[in-house]
């Protein structure tokens, strides 16, 4: 079904989610795709063979800024070994739960996906600990939110398509990554929230994303997800290192239950076994009880659109009160625990210190930037100027920014990463 677009479009105002309902599987009203979507900042040809949203999905998964995800840390450095989470893969297990989850209470599964792949495109080299120095080093310039450079990344950093700059998504999966930690107006003195209408300021004049709002229900499946897949797959990653043991675990109540019903191992090999069952057996319990306190939220609230999602006093899909209780023991323990452990602090430290080189001596030469970065910056005022360093270094992989650390530092540069 196609409507007359306006000022936005996929060429049409497309009211996709009828087609799925027909030709796909049965979504709900509350679905995003149930309603005509805002369509996109530039208008552009409807596709034959992709409703908008399955479209995002693979403008995100062809993006450059999807692929540098692979040699971005999750928690361990990539050099630390093959089989530890990185960036990307966290993105596409983010991905795999968000499906389960949208399928579950019928949502759109497509919108879903787009958000969970494209969640963290924004995210630095060496992880949160890249991320604090680049924002405590730009904060005299606005500071640095991944959660914002994700947004920058797909409204104007990636360049390859002729006609705009970013990647031209549709109105509902930009708004569901600009909301992915919540209705930005909820907190508006925030730091992280002062930098996000920063950035948006110009795209809001243009193509309003309602930041007083809720998110809709697949965005919020996409946040569920986020903490769900980096809650498990850090005790998977934190007792393959060493730095974690099954024993340590059994002092969080929520891991204890599930470790009650796994065997133990006799040797390595059937050790391996029991970690995998602990992880996959706490990912079923966790998706249990957002699916079963989603529906019980969704029956109160008896939402007909997306709108009235958007417009609720509380987000629909959430953990039950008893498990946030639960999961609050699983992060505190993962912080005391794994994100502080001495080895991991040690080689995040270096990290810091390689970004904070090449920050400081990026801005103070800017000839040592490649050339086609160097001569933009040198035509930018301060502000800009910094900003555009930014976004080069929170642009880099784990190993481009070791690589470029000793080209540009050499011997002044004091911090390596062994």
């Amino acid at each position: 079904m196609a409507h007359a677009d306006g000022a936005h479009g996929d060429g049409a105002r497309l009211a996709y989610g009828a087609d799925l309902a027909v030709g796909e599987r049965s979504v709900a009203f509350y679905a995003a795709s149930r309603l005509p979507s805002r369509g996109r900042l530039h208008p552009e040809s409807s596709c034959p063979t992709r409703n908008p949203m399955q479209r995002d999905r693979d403008r995100v998964l062809h993006s450059t800024a999807f692929r540098r995800l692979m040699h971005k840390t999750q928690v361990f450095l990539y050099h630390e070994g093959d089989h530890y989470r990185t960036r990307l893969t966290h993105s596409l297990e983010v991905a795999q739960i968000a499906r389960t989850l949208a399928r579950q209470l019928r949502l759109d599964e497509d919108l879903a996906e787009a958000l969970a792949l494209a969640h963290d495109l924004g995210h630095p080299p060496f992880g949160h600990a890249g991320e604090r120095v680049l924002d405590a080093l730009l904060q005299p310039w606005g500071g640095f939110d991944h959660n914002v450079q994700s947004f920058r990344i797909v409204t104007r950093l990636e360049r390859k398509y002729a006609a705009f700059d970013g990647l031209n998504l549709c109105w509902e999966t930009l708004e569901g990554l600009i909301k992915h930690n919540g209705p930005p107006l909820a907190s508006p003195e925030a730091h992280s929230t002062k930098q996000l209408l920063h950035a948006v300021r110009h795209f809001e004049a243009r193509m309003s994303l309602d930041l007083h709002r809720r998110a809709s229900a697949e965005a919020q499946v996409a946040a569920v997800s986020d903490d769900i897949a980096w809650m498990t797959h850090d005790i998977d990653d934190g007792l393959r290192a060493g730095h974690l043991a099954v024993g340590d675990l059994a002092s969080v109540p929520l891991v204890r239950e599930v470790l009650s019903g796994v065997p133990e191992g006799h040797n390595e090999a059937e050790a391996q076994r029991r970690i995998y069952e602990v992880v996959r057996r706490l990912i079923t319990v966790l998706v249990s009880d957002v699916v079963g306190e989603a529906r019980s939220r969704l029956t109160a609230l008896d939402p007909v659109t997306a709108d009235d999602i958007r417009g609720a006093a509380n987000d629909v899909v959430a953990f039950s009160p008893a498990m946030a209780v639960q999961i609050g023991a699983l992060r505190r323990f993962l912080f005391e625990r794994l994100y502080r452990h001495p080895v991991v602090n040690r080689d995040m430290e270096n990290a810091q210190g390689i970004v904070r080189d090449l920050i400081g001596r990026y801005m103070s030469d800017d000839t040592a930037l490649p050339r086609a970065w160097a001569e933009e910056a040198g035509r930018l005022p301060e502000r800009r100027r910094a900003r555009l360093v930014g976004d080069f270094v929170a642009g880099m992989t784990d190993r481009f920014a070791m690589s470029e650390h000793k080209r540009v530092c050499g011997k002044m540069g004091t911090h390596t990463i062994s």
